[in-house]
């Protein structure tokens, strides 16, 4: 694989290029709205839960904004993922290269938005008077595993929206309720334990959680919750690798 990206290092960049230049195509803020929206998502929640959990959270501002930066990645990912084969099956159609060129260039579009992101929620931590600490290097762990998780809902959705259409819409029913139970904008503290554990089975949950630990906390989280996230994003990259490669042959017949 690591010699087929190397063959089509040039493709993969030229599409990353695409992607990005198209996507803020006709915009007047451009790229500045891979800021603003999470920053105007930020705002929202925090004029809308402020009142009901601004009190009792401390920093939460920051603990508001470690749930939307990570969700948006999330969020945005897996909708641009979903569309990576149809959208380019006009090129695949036509010209025989790797299938995943086209999720993995929509993932590293996402990427690039979310560092810049990063940085945006890095300033609002300092300005919220977070102590930034050696223990904030620890964050490299939880952004490498999402965007591996990413990458395996991918090629999941991708997948499955080619001979199910309907997918596009059932997706961004999941996406909201995955808002709703990843605890994005409240505390699972006054939950009962088996709700809290019960919230341990949602992998966004579990990335959310690890950046807040650290961030908010200055701590880095049990090796249980290191090892709990890794088996969450190999099943998810193993088992969409594997709908990628049974069913390759057969994209074709469904464009």
């Amino acid at each position: 694989m690591l010699q087929t990206l190397k063959k089509h290092r040039f493709l993969l960049e030229e599409l990353v290029r695409r992607d990005f230049d198209r996507k803020y195509k006709g915009s007047f803020f451009g790229a500045a709205w891979s800021v603003l929206n999470p920053l105007m998502t930020l705002l929202i929640m925090r004029v809308v839960f402020g009142h009901f959990f601004g009190s009792t959270i401390e920093h939460y501002t920051t603990y508001l904004f470690c749930g939307t930066v990570v969700f948006s990645f999330f969020s945005e990912s897996s909708a641009e993922g979903l569309m990576a084969l149809m959208g380019n099956a006009h090129i695949f159609s036509k010209v025989n290269v790797p299938k995943y060129l086209f999720l993995l260039s929509k993932n590293t579009q996402t990427l690039i938005n979310f560092a810049i992101t990063l940085c945006v929620f890095f300033l609002f931590c300092a300005i919220d008077g977070i102590v930034f600490t050696w223990k904030f290097l620890a964050l490299v762990y939880p952004i490498i595993m999402l965007l591996v998780f990413n990458l395996g809902v991918g090629f999941l959705l991708s997948a499955m929206y080619v001979f199910f259409r309907d997918m596009q819409y059932l997706w961004a029913i999941v996406t909201q309720l995955l808002l709703y139970v990843s605890a994005v904008f409240y505390s699972i503290d006054t939950f009962p334990v088996h709700v809290q554990n019960a919230f341990l089975l949602n992998p966004i949950y579990l990335f959310i959680r690890y950046f807040r630990k650290v961030v908010i906390d200055s701590a880095i989280p049990s090796f249980g919750v290191h090892v709990l996230m890794a088996v969450d994003t190999l099943v998810v990259l193993l088992l969409g690798i594997w709908i990628y490669r049974k069913y390759d042959t057969e994209f074709l017949y469904y464009i």
